[in-house]
């Protein structure tokens, strides 16, 4: 389907069951236990991940495992519905922030002890449901500055859960994360944006900022009814203010739509036209294209905005970094989480007093069920 008759066809939102089941039945491919499977795709890598274990194999393991599960699924229908990884599975270790991803030439190895951060997205019919994952590798509860950051960034994950509801604004996540993360001592890490999704749409206009700077700015919003938000977040125990290392350590991609160059090389050309066919609209990572030529092709691409790269970027050396992310529908009935994993104990050295983030937690997520006679205050969560 092009972009032109998607655009004229009517929006679908949550308003639609059959909307809100190609969401559910999403998520549940990456990660919820309720589908008689044989292993969730964010179970499957954490089950993968061992002590010398290659990452990129890891990762091939993740998308192979959702390309499976979605390949059965609406195969019995009239009309052909896509449906797939909707975010390649990335495996980022220690201060890597996110987006790493190795090709297939690459030997980087697990180690004991190593905080993994788990990434990866599935959809059907456009419908996209994305997680994010912390685990450290190691046997027992995780202390010290590592149970620190990863109750932070879990902390502060719940918090935007009961602000992300109809009637709040965007700023009102981004200063309360913030305030989470510096009880914990760490900082958000900048630059990393939470964004509505629509059908086909992983990166939609709404957008939560996860630091306010003078370099980065978004437009005010309102969170509305029968919207979808992917909500990530990322805390450091460094100052937050991540860099690109190394270009050549990119590896996922996504087409800008918006964008048309002829392009000069062979190779360019080639590759171009085999993501045109293959990965028109969802991020895809170069591992799915022949790997020498891709190298080649992949830079002109880049250069002329074709591709819209994902760095992997880093904090310092000994900086311990979490990364947790949900999606979550904004139902009439409250906010469903639809996307999330169990932590492994945390023995964190800092607790959170501070009586707005404990007021903030308290809330309630879902509506209460309305009762005879009048409505009481307070029933909307």
């Amino acid at each position: 389907m092009s972009d032109d008759e998607r655009g004229e066809e009517k929006e679908l939102d949550l308003s639609s069951s059959e909307v809100v089941t190609k969401y559910k039945s999403a998520a549940e491919i990456v990660n919820k236990h309720n589908l008689i499977i044989h292993a969730e795709a964010l179970q499957l890598v954490l089950s993968e991940c061992k002590p010398n274990t290659k990452i990129v194999d890891i990762c091939e393991k993740g998308d192979s495992y959702i390309r499976e599960q979605t390949a059965s699924m609406y195969k019995n229908v009239k009309k052909k519905i896509e449906r797939g990884v909707a975010f390649p599975t990335c495996l980022s270790v220690n201060n890597t922030v996110c987006h790493f991803s190795p090709l297939a030439s690459d030997e980087t190895v697990l180690k004991e002890g190593d905080i993994l951060k788990i990434d990866m997205g599935c959809h059907i019919d456009g419908f996209i449901a994305v997680v994010g994952h912390t685990h450290v590798l190691q046997q027992g509860p995780v202390t010290g500055r590592a149970a620190d950051v990863i109750a932070a960034a879990n902390t502060a994950a719940e918090v935007a859960l009961r602000l992300v509801r109809p009637g709040k604004k965007n700023q009102d996540v981004t200063e309360a994360i913030q305030k989470v993360a510096a009880a914990y001592d760490c900082k958000i890490v900048e630059g990393v944006l939470s964004h509505q999704l629509k059908q086909f749409v992983i990166d939609g206009n709404k957008v939560v900022l996860s630091v306010a700077n003078p370099d980065t700015r978004v437009d005010d919003a309102e969170f509305e009814e029968n919207e979808v938000y992917a909500i990530d977040i990322v805390a450091s125990t460094g100052d937050g203010k991540p860099k690109l290392l190394d270009e050549k350590q990119t590896t996922i991609y996504k087409r800008a739509v918006d964008k048309n160059y002829h392009l000069k090389m062979k190779a360019s050309r080639f590759i171009f036209s085999e993501i045109n066919q293959k990965f028109p609209i969802m991020p895809f990572s170069a591992r799915a294209l022949e790997e020498k030529r891709a190298r080649l092709g992949l830079v002109e691409c880049v250069n002329h905005e074709l591709l819209q790269p994902y760095p992997v970027l880093h904090e310092k050396p000994g900086d311990f970094v979490a990364h947790i992310k949900f999606t979550v529908l904004l139902m009439p009935n409250g906010s469903d989480r639809i996307t999330s994993h169990t932590l492994q104990e945390l023995q964190p050295t800092k607790t959170v007093d501070d009586p707005e983030i404990k007021a903030w937690l308290a809330l309630a997520v879902k509506s209460k069920k309305k009762g005879g006679g009048k409505k009481k205050k307070g029933n909307l969560a």
